[in-house]
Protein backbone atom coordinates (compact mmCIF):
# COMPACT_ATOMS: atom_id res chain seq x y z
CA UNK A 1 0.00 0.00 0.00
CA UNK A 2 1.31 3.47 -0.90
CA UNK A 3 0.56 6.51 1.17
CA UNK A 4 1.45 10.15 1.16
CA UNK A 5 4.31 10.51 3.64
CA UNK A 6 4.59 13.51 5.95
CA UNK A 7 8.01 14.26 7.44
CA UNK A 8 8.91 15.93 10.67
CA UNK A 9 11.24 18.90 10.45
CA UNK A 10 13.33 17.99 13.50
CA UNK A 11 14.90 14.72 12.33
CA UNK A 12 17.92 16.15 10.54
CA UNK A 13 21.29 15.21 11.99
CA UNK A 14 24.50 17.01 11.01
CA UNK A 15 28.14 16.73 12.00
CA UNK A 16 29.12 19.91 13.81
CA UNK A 17 32.81 20.76 13.49
CA UNK A 18 32.50 22.97 16.56
CA UNK A 19 31.51 20.08 18.84
CA UNK A 20 33.17 17.38 16.73
CA UNK A 21 30.07 15.18 16.78
CA UNK A 22 26.83 14.46 14.95
CA UNK A 23 23.94 16.39 16.46
CA UNK A 24 20.21 16.68 15.91
CA UNK A 25 19.65 19.86 13.94
CA UNK A 26 17.53 22.36 15.84
CA UNK A 27 16.91 25.61 13.96
CA UNK A 28 17.01 28.95 15.72
CA UNK A 29 13.61 29.78 14.23
CA UNK A 30 11.07 27.00 13.78
CA UNK A 31 10.86 25.69 10.20
CA UNK A 32 13.52 28.16 9.03
CA UNK A 33 17.20 27.71 8.21
CA UNK A 34 19.80 30.48 7.97
CA UNK A 35 22.85 29.27 6.07
CA UNK A 36 26.03 31.00 4.92
CA UNK A 37 28.72 29.42 2.75
CA UNK A 38 32.05 31.10 2.07
CA UNK A 39 32.25 32.04 -1.59
CA UNK A 40 35.25 32.48 -3.90
CA UNK A 41 37.94 35.10 -4.12
CA UNK A 42 37.32 36.16 -7.71
CA UNK A 43 40.71 36.40 -9.40
CA UNK A 44 40.52 33.27 -11.59
CA UNK A 45 38.28 30.51 -12.91
CA UNK A 46 36.83 28.05 -10.41
CA UNK A 47 38.58 24.66 -10.37
CA UNK A 48 36.75 21.40 -9.81
CA UNK A 49 37.59 21.49 -6.08
CA UNK A 50 35.63 24.75 -5.83
CA UNK A 51 32.64 22.95 -7.32
CA UNK A 52 32.38 20.53 -4.40
CA UNK A 53 31.08 23.01 -1.78
CA UNK A 54 28.80 24.51 -4.44
CA UNK A 55 27.20 21.09 -4.95
CA UNK A 56 27.27 19.92 -1.31
CA UNK A 57 25.57 22.94 0.18
CA UNK A 58 23.11 23.32 -2.68
CA UNK A 59 22.10 19.69 -2.03
CA UNK A 60 21.71 20.42 1.69
CA UNK A 61 19.57 23.41 0.85
CA UNK A 62 17.40 21.28 -1.47
CA UNK A 63 16.98 18.70 1.28
CA UNK A 64 15.83 21.33 3.76
CA UNK A 65 13.34 22.64 1.19
CA UNK A 66 12.01 19.09 0.64
CA UNK A 67 11.50 18.88 4.41
CA UNK A 68 9.43 22.08 4.27
CA UNK A 69 12.00 24.43 5.74
CA UNK A 70 12.24 28.01 4.54
CA UNK A 71 15.94 28.45 3.70
CA UNK A 72 17.79 31.78 3.70
CA UNK A 73 20.96 30.85 1.78
CA UNK A 74 23.78 33.40 1.43
CA UNK A 75 27.19 33.07 -0.22
CA UNK A 76 29.60 35.96 -0.67
CA UNK A 77 32.11 37.16 -3.22
CA UNK A 78 35.52 38.28 -1.99
CA UNK A 79 36.16 40.95 -4.59
CA UNK A 80 39.19 42.64 -3.04
CA UNK A 81 42.48 40.81 -2.54
CA UNK A 82 46.18 41.15 -3.33
CA UNK A 83 45.85 38.64 -6.18
CA UNK A 84 43.01 40.66 -7.71
CA UNK A 85 45.06 43.85 -7.43
CA UNK A 86 48.12 42.18 -8.97
CA UNK A 87 46.09 40.82 -11.89
CA UNK A 88 44.49 44.22 -12.50
CA UNK A 89 47.90 45.89 -12.58
CA UNK A 90 49.24 43.24 -14.98
CA UNK A 91 46.29 43.79 -17.34
CA UNK A 92 46.25 47.56 -16.79
CA UNK A 93 42.55 47.55 -15.91
CA UNK A 94 40.41 48.45 -12.93
CA UNK A 95 39.94 45.77 -10.29
CA UNK A 96 36.21 45.64 -11.04
CA UNK A 97 36.98 44.40 -14.56
CA UNK A 98 38.79 41.40 -13.06
CA UNK A 99 36.22 40.66 -10.38
CA UNK A 100 33.20 40.96 -12.66
CA UNK A 101 34.82 38.67 -15.22
CA UNK A 102 35.28 35.89 -12.68
CA UNK A 103 31.99 36.49 -10.88
CA UNK A 104 30.28 35.95 -14.24
CA UNK A 105 32.39 32.82 -14.83
CA UNK A 106 31.55 31.47 -11.36
CA UNK A 107 27.83 32.10 -11.86
CA UNK A 108 28.05 30.27 -15.19
CA UNK A 109 29.54 27.25 -13.39
CA UNK A 110 26.82 27.37 -10.73
CA UNK A 111 24.13 27.47 -13.40
CA UNK A 112 25.71 24.56 -15.31
CA UNK A 113 25.60 22.53 -12.07
CA UNK A 114 21.86 23.15 -11.72
CA UNK A 115 22.11 24.98 -8.41
CA UNK A 116 19.21 26.92 -6.96
CA UNK A 117 19.66 30.72 -7.06
CA UNK A 118 21.46 32.09 -4.01
CA UNK A 119 19.22 34.51 -2.13
CA UNK A 120 22.06 36.98 -1.57
CA UNK A 121 25.62 37.38 -2.88
CA UNK A 122 27.17 40.15 -0.75
CA UNK A 123 30.44 41.64 -1.95
CA UNK A 124 33.25 42.96 0.21
CA UNK A 125 33.44 46.19 -1.81
CA UNK A 126 29.79 46.88 -1.02
CA UNK A 127 30.26 46.32 2.73
CA UNK A 128 33.24 48.59 3.50
CA UNK A 129 31.48 51.07 5.85
CA UNK A 130 30.13 48.18 7.95
CA UNK A 131 33.56 46.51 8.00
CA UNK A 132 35.29 49.72 9.15
CA UNK A 133 32.69 50.19 11.90
CA UNK A 134 33.13 46.57 13.01
CA UNK A 135 36.93 46.88 13.22
CA UNK A 136 36.64 50.13 15.16
CA UNK A 137 34.38 48.36 17.63
CA UNK A 138 37.04 45.67 18.13
CA UNK A 139 39.67 48.36 18.68
CA UNK A 140 37.46 50.14 21.21
CA UNK A 141 36.94 46.87 23.10
CA UNK A 142 40.67 46.18 23.25
CA UNK A 143 40.56 43.16 20.92
CA UNK A 144 42.39 44.96 18.12
CA UNK A 145 45.24 47.45 17.80
CA UNK A 146 46.60 49.78 15.14
CA UNK A 147 50.25 49.86 14.14
CA UNK A 148 51.18 52.34 11.41
CA UNK A 149 47.86 51.93 9.60
CA UNK A 150 47.66 48.15 9.96
CA UNK A 151 45.06 46.84 12.40
CA UNK A 152 45.54 43.42 14.03
CA UNK A 153 43.33 41.17 16.16
CA UNK A 154 44.73 40.11 19.56
CA UNK A 155 44.41 36.33 19.43
CA UNK A 156 45.50 35.89 23.07
CA UNK A 157 42.37 37.79 24.19
CA UNK A 158 40.15 35.20 22.44
CA UNK A 159 39.59 32.80 25.35
CA UNK A 160 37.98 30.05 23.26
CA UNK A 161 40.36 30.32 20.32
CA UNK A 162 40.73 26.89 18.71
CA UNK A 163 37.13 25.71 19.20
CA UNK A 164 36.64 25.12 15.47
CA UNK A 165 40.06 23.72 14.53
CA UNK A 166 40.72 22.06 17.91
CA UNK A 167 44.13 23.74 18.14
CA UNK A 168 45.58 25.40 21.23
CA UNK A 169 47.24 28.82 21.15
CA UNK A 170 50.27 27.32 22.93
CA UNK A 171 50.75 24.71 20.21
CA UNK A 172 50.25 27.23 17.44
CA UNK A 173 52.86 29.53 18.97
CA UNK A 174 55.43 26.72 18.93
CA UNK A 175 55.04 26.32 15.19
CA UNK A 176 54.50 29.98 14.37
CA UNK A 177 56.83 31.63 11.90
CA UNK A 178 58.46 34.59 13.64
CA UNK A 179 58.63 37.48 11.21
CA UNK A 180 61.73 39.66 11.33
CA UNK A 181 60.98 43.05 12.85
CA UNK A 182 57.28 42.19 12.96
CA UNK A 183 55.04 44.97 14.20
CA UNK A 184 52.59 42.45 15.65
CA UNK A 185 52.33 41.96 19.40
CA UNK A 186 51.98 38.22 18.79
CA UNK A 187 52.87 36.19 15.66
CA UNK A 188 49.36 34.66 15.71
CA UNK A 189 47.61 38.03 15.51
CA UNK A 190 45.84 38.40 12.17
CA UNK A 191 45.11 41.40 9.98
CA UNK A 192 41.78 43.20 10.17
CA UNK A 193 42.79 46.24 8.11
CA UNK A 194 45.75 46.36 5.75
CA UNK A 195 47.56 49.55 4.78
CA UNK A 196 47.96 49.58 1.00
CA UNK A 197 49.88 51.83 -1.34
CA UNK A 198 48.66 50.42 -4.64
CA UNK A 199 45.40 49.15 -6.03
CA UNK A 200 41.93 49.68 -4.67
CA UNK A 201 41.79 51.31 -1.21
CA UNK A 202 39.38 53.06 1.12
CA UNK A 203 39.53 55.77 3.76
CA UNK A 204 39.47 54.59 7.37
CA UNK A 205 40.34 55.91 10.85
CA UNK A 206 43.74 54.22 10.37
CA UNK A 207 44.48 55.59 6.91
CA UNK A 208 44.03 54.32 3.36
CA UNK A 209 43.78 50.56 3.07
CA UNK A 210 41.52 47.56 2.61
CA UNK A 211 39.96 44.91 4.87
CA UNK A 212 41.58 41.66 5.96
CA UNK A 213 40.04 38.45 4.60
CA UNK A 214 39.02 36.96 7.98
CA UNK A 215 36.91 40.00 8.90
CA UNK A 216 34.86 40.24 5.75
CA UNK A 217 32.60 37.21 6.19
CA UNK A 218 31.79 38.01 9.83
CA UNK A 219 30.52 41.44 8.85
CA UNK A 220 28.61 40.24 5.78
CA UNK A 221 26.88 37.55 7.84
CA UNK A 222 25.89 40.06 10.52
CA UNK A 223 24.86 42.62 7.92
CA UNK A 224 22.45 40.17 6.24
CA UNK A 225 21.13 38.09 9.14
CA UNK A 226 21.57 40.49 12.08
CA UNK A 227 21.94 37.54 14.46
CA UNK A 228 23.61 34.17 14.99
CA UNK A 229 22.92 31.78 12.12
CA UNK A 230 22.09 28.07 11.95
CA UNK A 231 24.80 26.81 9.58
CA UNK A 232 28.14 28.13 8.36
CA UNK A 233 29.73 26.04 5.64
CA UNK A 234 32.84 25.78 3.50
CA UNK A 235 35.72 23.57 2.51
CA UNK A 236 37.92 21.80 5.05
CA UNK A 237 40.77 24.14 4.11
CA UNK A 238 38.82 27.07 5.59
CA UNK A 239 38.51 25.53 9.05
CA UNK A 240 41.82 27.11 10.07
CA UNK A 241 42.64 29.91 10.12
CA UNK A 242 39.68 31.49 8.31
CA UNK A 243 36.73 30.08 10.24
CA UNK A 244 38.63 30.03 13.51
CA UNK A 245 39.35 33.71 13.12
CA UNK A 246 35.75 34.44 12.20
CA UNK A 247 34.56 32.88 15.45
CA UNK A 248 37.16 34.78 17.49
CA UNK A 249 35.95 38.12 16.10
CA UNK A 250 32.27 37.23 16.48
CA UNK A 251 32.75 36.27 20.13
CA UNK A 252 34.68 39.48 20.75
CA UNK A 253 32.07 41.72 19.13
CA UNK A 254 28.77 39.85 19.42
CA UNK A 255 29.38 37.36 22.27
CA UNK A 256 28.46 34.32 20.17
CA UNK A 257 30.20 31.83 17.88
CA UNK A 258 28.51 33.16 14.71
CA UNK A 259 26.83 29.83 13.82
CA UNK A 260 25.31 26.94 15.75
CA UNK A 261 26.57 24.37 13.25
CA UNK A 262 29.86 24.53 11.36
CA UNK A 263 30.09 22.21 8.34
CA UNK A 264 33.17 21.44 6.26
CA UNK A 265 33.39 19.35 3.12
CA UNK A 266 36.45 17.18 2.44
CA UNK A 267 39.11 18.02 -0.13
CA UNK A 268 39.58 16.66 -3.62
CA UNK A 269 42.36 14.54 -5.10
CA UNK A 270 43.14 13.64 -8.70
CA UNK A 271 44.33 10.04 -9.10
CA UNK A 272 45.39 9.95 -5.46
CA UNK A 273 47.28 13.26 -5.50
CA UNK A 274 46.19 16.57 -4.06
CA UNK A 275 45.16 18.92 -6.84
CA UNK A 276 47.69 21.75 -7.19
CA UNK A 277 49.13 24.09 -9.81
CA UNK A 278 52.65 22.88 -9.04
CA UNK A 279 51.65 19.29 -9.95
CA UNK A 280 49.89 20.51 -13.06
CA UNK A 281 46.72 18.56 -12.27
CA UNK A 282 44.29 21.43 -11.75
CA UNK A 283 40.98 20.78 -13.51
CA UNK A 284 38.73 23.76 -14.17
CA UNK A 285 35.10 23.26 -13.22
CA UNK A 286 33.81 24.66 -16.51
CA UNK A 287 35.97 22.20 -18.48
CA UNK A 288 34.79 19.21 -16.47
CA UNK A 289 31.15 20.21 -16.83
CA UNK A 290 31.65 20.67 -20.58
CA UNK A 291 33.26 17.22 -20.81
CA UNK A 292 30.87 15.26 -18.56
CA UNK A 293 27.74 17.37 -18.17
CA UNK A 294 26.36 18.90 -15.00
CA UNK A 295 24.37 15.83 -13.85
CA UNK A 296 27.43 13.56 -13.97
CA UNK A 297 29.64 16.09 -12.13
CA UNK A 298 27.02 16.45 -9.39
CA UNK A 299 26.62 12.67 -9.10
CA UNK A 300 30.38 12.21 -8.95
CA UNK A 301 30.72 14.77 -6.15
CA UNK A 302 27.85 13.26 -4.16
CA UNK A 303 28.95 9.64 -4.55
CA UNK A 304 31.39 10.13 -1.65
CA UNK A 305 30.26 11.36 1.77
CA UNK A 306 30.76 15.12 1.94
CA UNK A 307 33.15 15.00 4.91
CA UNK A 308 35.46 12.47 3.28
CA UNK A 309 38.11 13.33 0.70
CA UNK A 310 37.07 12.44 -2.83
CA UNK A 311 39.51 10.91 -5.29
CA UNK A 312 38.67 11.52 -8.95
CA UNK A 313 39.85 8.75 -11.27
CA UNK A 314 38.75 7.49 -14.68
CA UNK A 315 36.93 4.61 -12.98
CA UNK A 316 35.05 6.99 -10.67
CA UNK A 317 34.04 9.16 -13.63
CA UNK A 318 32.87 6.18 -15.70
CA UNK A 319 30.84 4.84 -12.77
CA UNK A 320 29.14 8.20 -12.31
CA UNK A 321 28.31 8.41 -16.03
CA UNK A 322 26.83 4.90 -16.01
CA UNK A 323 24.72 5.48 -12.90
CA UNK A 324 23.33 8.83 -14.07
CA UNK A 325 22.50 7.36 -17.47
CA UNK A 326 20.60 4.49 -15.81
CA UNK A 327 18.47 6.92 -13.82
CA UNK A 328 17.71 9.22 -16.75
CA UNK A 329 17.17 6.35 -19.19
CA UNK A 330 14.51 4.66 -17.05
CA UNK A 331 12.66 7.98 -16.65
CA UNK A 332 12.75 8.49 -20.40
CA UNK A 333 11.42 4.99 -21.08
CA UNK A 334 8.56 5.50 -18.65
CA UNK A 335 7.66 8.89 -20.11
CA UNK A 336 7.62 7.49 -23.65
CA UNK A 337 5.61 4.41 -22.68
CA UNK A 338 3.11 6.45 -20.69
CA UNK A 339 2.46 8.80 -23.61
CA UNK A 340 2.02 5.94 -26.06
CA UNK A 341 -0.41 4.27 -23.63
CA UNK A 342 -2.22 7.44 -22.50
CA UNK A 343 -1.08 6.65 -18.96
CA UNK A 344 -1.09 9.57 -16.49
CA UNK A 345 2.18 9.72 -14.54
CA UNK A 346 1.14 12.51 -12.17
CA UNK A 347 1.13 11.49 -8.51
CA UNK A 348 1.50 13.04 -5.08
CA UNK A 349 2.35 9.73 -3.45
CA UNK A 350 5.72 8.31 -2.47
CA UNK A 351 6.82 4.90 -1.26
CA UNK A 352 9.26 3.30 1.14
CA UNK A 353 12.02 3.98 -1.39
CA UNK A 354 11.69 7.74 -0.92
CA UNK A 355 11.39 7.31 2.84
CA UNK A 356 14.66 5.35 2.92
CA UNK A 357 16.29 7.97 0.71
CA UNK A 358 15.28 10.79 3.07
CA UNK A 359 16.39 8.85 6.13
CA UNK A 360 19.87 8.52 4.64
CA UNK A 361 20.00 12.17 3.59
CA UNK A 362 18.89 13.31 7.04
CA UNK A 363 21.70 11.26 8.56
CA UNK A 364 24.41 13.90 8.08
CA UNK A 365 23.75 14.14 4.35
CA UNK A 366 24.77 10.53 3.71
CA UNK A 367 24.48 10.67 -0.08
CA UNK A 368 26.21 7.30 -0.75
CA UNK A 369 23.55 5.50 1.33
CA UNK A 370 20.81 7.62 -0.23
CA UNK A 371 21.99 6.56 -3.67
CA UNK A 372 21.31 2.93 -2.73
CA UNK A 373 17.63 3.88 -2.55
CA UNK A 374 17.96 5.47 -5.99
CA UNK A 375 19.32 2.17 -7.37
CA UNK A 376 16.53 0.24 -5.65
CA UNK A 377 13.78 2.34 -7.19
CA UNK A 378 15.45 2.16 -10.63
CA UNK A 379 15.43 -1.64 -10.37
CA UNK A 380 11.76 -1.61 -9.41
CA UNK A 381 10.89 0.73 -12.30
CA UNK A 382 12.73 -1.44 -14.82
CA UNK A 383 10.72 -4.45 -13.63
CA UNK A 384 7.47 -2.50 -13.89
CA UNK A 385 8.29 -1.30 -17.41
CA UNK A 386 8.61 -4.90 -18.58
CA UNK A 387 5.08 -5.60 -17.40
CA UNK A 388 2.43 -5.47 -20.16
CA UNK A 389 0.08 -3.63 -17.83
CA UNK A 390 1.01 -0.20 -16.45
CA UNK A 391 0.22 -0.42 -12.74
CA UNK A 392 -0.40 2.35 -10.21
CA UNK A 393 2.90 1.39 -8.61
CA UNK A 394 4.73 2.73 -11.66
CA UNK A 395 3.60 6.34 -11.18
CA UNK A 396 4.39 6.20 -7.45
CA UNK A 397 7.94 4.95 -8.00
CA UNK A 398 8.38 7.35 -10.91
CA UNK A 399 7.50 10.13 -8.46
CA UNK A 400 9.98 8.67 -5.95
CA UNK A 401 12.82 8.90 -8.45
CA UNK A 402 11.88 12.39 -9.65
CA UNK A 403 11.93 13.66 -6.06
CA UNK A 404 15.24 11.92 -5.27
CA UNK A 405 16.98 13.38 -8.32
CA UNK A 406 15.57 16.83 -7.57
CA UNK A 407 17.10 16.79 -4.07
CA UNK A 408 20.41 15.56 -5.50
CA UNK A 409 20.18 18.36 -8.07
CA UNK A 410 20.46 15.99 -11.03
CA UNK A 411 18.68 17.84 -13.81
CA UNK A 412 16.03 15.90 -15.72
CA UNK A 413 14.01 17.11 -18.71
CA UNK A 414 10.74 15.31 -19.29
CA UNK A 415 10.57 13.61 -22.68
CA UNK A 416 7.58 14.88 -24.68
CA UNK A 417 6.78 13.02 -27.90
CA UNK A 418 5.32 14.87 -30.88
CA UNK A 419 2.73 13.33 -33.18
CA UNK A 420 5.36 12.33 -35.75
CA UNK A 421 7.40 10.45 -33.14
CA UNK A 422 4.30 8.68 -31.82
CA UNK A 423 3.42 7.59 -35.36
CA UNK A 424 6.98 6.32 -35.94
CA UNK A 425 6.83 4.33 -32.71
CA UNK A 426 3.51 2.76 -33.71
CA UNK A 427 4.86 1.90 -37.18
CA UNK A 428 7.95 0.34 -35.57
CA UNK A 429 5.78 -1.88 -33.35
CA UNK A 430 3.53 -2.79 -36.29
CA UNK A 431 6.54 -3.79 -38.43
CA UNK A 432 7.83 -6.00 -35.60
CA UNK A 433 4.42 -7.68 -35.28
CA UNK A 434 4.43 -8.30 -39.02
CA UNK A 435 7.96 -9.72 -38.72
CA UNK A 436 9.17 -7.20 -41.29
CA UNK A 437 12.48 -6.73 -39.54
CA UNK A 438 14.09 -4.71 -42.31
CA UNK A 439 11.34 -2.10 -42.10
CA UNK A 440 11.39 -2.32 -38.30
CA UNK A 441 15.13 -1.54 -38.31
CA UNK A 442 14.47 1.47 -40.52
CA UNK A 443 11.86 2.83 -38.11
CA UNK A 444 14.10 2.02 -35.15
CA UNK A 445 16.96 4.03 -36.63
CA UNK A 446 14.62 6.96 -37.22
CA UNK A 447 13.50 6.78 -33.59
CA UNK A 448 17.15 6.75 -32.48
CA UNK A 449 17.81 9.79 -34.68
CA UNK A 450 14.79 11.48 -33.07
CA UNK A 451 16.31 10.69 -29.62
CA UNK A 452 13.28 8.59 -28.70
CA UNK A 453 15.23 5.36 -28.47
CA UNK A 454 18.78 4.95 -27.19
Amino acid sequence: MHVIIFYKVNEMKLFNTKTNQIEEFKPIKENEVSMYVCGPTVYGDAHIGNARPIIIFDTLRRLFAALNYKVDFVSNYTDVDDKIITKAIQENVDETVITQRYIDAYESVRKSLNTLPVLSNPKVTETIPEIVEFIQDLVDKGYAYNVNGNVYFRVEKAEQYGEISKQRIEDLLVGARIEAESEKENPLDFTLWKKTEEGIQWESPWGLGRPGWHTECVVMIHDHFQHMIDIHGGGMDLKFPHHENEVAQSRACFNHSLANVWMHNGMLNIDGEKMSKSLGNVMLAKDMVKLLGGPVVRWLMLSTHYRAPINITEDVIETAKTEVNKALAVLKQIEIKSQLSNYDLSSNQTSEFYSSFLNAMQDDLNTPNAMKSVFDVIKSLNNLIRSKELKDELRVHYNDLIKMLDILGVEHHVTILNSHQIELYQLWNQAKENKDFTLADTYRQQLINENVLV
